[in-house]
């Protein structure tokens, strides 16, 4: 297809594929120009803003409730706006990619919300991200459907009064989208998913009753929610759309954003959706912002953290009041067990682990949940039922008896637990089998009956680089050492290679391990490792 008509100082290096042509018109490009010229050096300061304070935090500084936003905290007086059109109850969301499938089950799937993931269960390949935005635009406007060319079945979309409420996910600020120059420089990711949903779908949710809906994820300060809140506030005005119809609710996947989480709020009042409890991403997190510190900020192995360990049960409550004291919702965290077809036993385990997970969120003032499969949304639709009854919401459910102080959430050494070679070899194994589905182009992948994505891997990764930097004994006296990673590392892939025989992938696999290398054997942490992974992206 020809090339499309590009606003002054704009260029599109990316392919440009069958209806390419739809999403990036010249108004579309014309909006991420604007809010790339506005915002984009803000951006970068921010992003300066977080390595200063890694530098301390690495020197042995400490994180604390901010002093100089004491005011925020302490005013009664402020509350965000009402919760909008389709978002007033939220018992059950289910997340996952915007590929055409998923947009068509996750829409029929029962749930009342739907996280459009361009982030983290998403791989950021270009076709990814136009084609991702033209399933948004069809299933809004209907034209959707998709017949899976192994099985041969079709899928389509149930009338529009069941389907869940669309919320997009961005990617985080520290990303690029690299096929989009702006004045010859790369232009934010965040800026671009944003801009290209509110210019194609903004209007065709407001004409269907709700509205242009967000999910933001990795910030790590109110400012940057204050940037946010900002680039909402010019796209609106460029587009002719009323200042607050855009809502976002913000997830508290980082550890410095869970010190300000009222701060964030009030930023974002009048587009305010509330805040998620991004779990994994926030044990991601505390591994990364403390990682050149061992003794207590050495965490157990992923799998044996719990969400009732007391530095998790401490962010947990202190989310929910802090959001049902400003009139905001509270969303819990995703339930990544993954129901077997074929497997009674490792469906009915999951099924428990999931009803015990979404009974302690509902019990705890949560006014709803995340799941990664169609199958788990009655069962967390179920449990938020016996608590809600007819009520949309638990906003009434103040939580004055919880008090967090700093210390409890950085309250790490009593997290009980082991690191094991176990633990080791599973966040090898796992950290080599996401990369390589993610070098192929999908970045949620079902492993070992979980649905793993970038923050898994993070934590998998993440976790074996510390280690490692601080000499770990494993449980049964072993230290960990680059040697011992190594070979543990061959050791997994030759069971992965035998696992899958022929459908073993050797060009992708020597990626996966190449990458995983960069990332966790090197002396200098990585602060993502999606981002030297997008570089291996043409």
């Amino acid at each position: 297809m020809a090339a499309p008509e590009v606003p002054e100082g704009i260029e599109v290096t990316g392919p440009l594929n069958d209806r390419y042509d739809e999403i990036l018109t010249p108004g579309a490009l014309g909006l991420l120009a604007a809010l790339q010229r506005e915002f984009g050096a803000r951006r970068e300061e921010l992003l300066r803003a977080r390595a200063e304070r890694q530098e301390r935090l690495s020197a042995g500084g400490t994180l604390d409730f901010l002093p100089e936003t004491a005011h925020v905290r302490e005013d009664p007086s402020w509350r965000v706006a009402p919760p909008a059109p389709g978002l007033v109850d939220r018992r059950v969301e289910i997340t996952g990619p915007t590929d055409r499938k998923m947009t068509i089950n996750a829409l029929n799937s029962g749930a009342k919300v739907w996280l459009a993931d361009f982030e983290d269960a998403n791989t950021p390949l270009w076709t990814n991200m136009i084609e991702g935005q033209l399933n948004l635009r069809d299933a809004l406007d209907r034209t959707i459907d998709f017949t899976d060319p192994t099985t041969g079945k079709s899928y389509a979309l149930k009338p529009d009064e069941e389907l869940a409420t669309i919320v997009v996910r961005p990617r985080g600020w520290h990303m690029e989208e690299k096929h989009v120059l702006v004045d010859g420089k790369p232009m934010s990711a965040s800026l671009f998913d944003f801009g290209l949903y509110l210019f194609h779908c903004g209007r065709r949710q407001l004409d269907k009753g709700k509205g242009p809906y967000f999910y933001l994820p990795k910030m790590e300060s109110h400012l940057e929610a204050r940037l946010w809140n900002d680039a909402f506030n010019l796209a609106q005005d460029l587009l002719d759309i009323p200042r607050g119809t855009i809502r976002a609710t913000v997830l508290i996947e980082t550890i410095p954003a869970a010190f300000e989480m009222e701060e964030i709020l009030y930023e974002l009042r009048e587009h305010s959706a509330g805040l998620n409890a991004g779990r994994w991403d926030y044990l991601f997190s505390i591994i990364k912002k403390f990682r050149d510190r061992g003794g207590d900020f050495v965490l157990p192995e992923r799998n044996a953290i719990t969400m009732t360990a007391p530095f998790m049960r401490a962010y947990t409550e202190l989310l929910v009041r802090t959001c049902h004291k400003r009139g905001a919702h509270a969303i819990g965290g995703m339930a990544a067990f993954i129901p077997s077809r074929k497997d009674p036993e490792v469906n009915k385990v999951a099924l428990e682990k999931v009803r015990a997970d979404k009974t302690r969120e509902s019990d705890d003032g949560f006014d709803g949940s995340w799941v990664a499969h169609p199958d788990l949304v009655p069962v967390c639709r179920e449990v938020f039922d016996g608590v809600l009854g007819d009520k949309p919401n638990q906003l009434d459910r103040l939580r004055e008896d919880v008090h967090v102080t700093a210390a409890d959430l950085l309250n790490f050494s009593a997290t009980p637990g082991e690191i094991t070679e176990a633990g080791l070899r599973n966040n090898i194994d796992v950290a080599l089998r996401y990369l390589a589905t993610w070098l192929a182009g999908s970045g949620a992948v079902a492993i070992h009956n979980l649905m793993e994505d970038a923050a898994t891997a993070e934590i998998s990764r993440s976790q074996v680089w510390q280690w490692m930097r601080h000499g770990v004994q494993l449980s049964d006296g072993q230290k960990v050492t680059r040697e011992l990673v190594e070979r543990i590392m061959d050791e997994e892939l030759a069971k992965i290679r035998k696992e899958l025989g022929g459908a073993y992938d050797e060009p992708r696999y020597e990626q996966a391990v190449a990458l995983f290398k960069e990332v966790t054997l090197a002396d200098e942490y990585a602060e993502f490792l999606t981002t030297p992974a997008y570089a291996r992206f043409p």
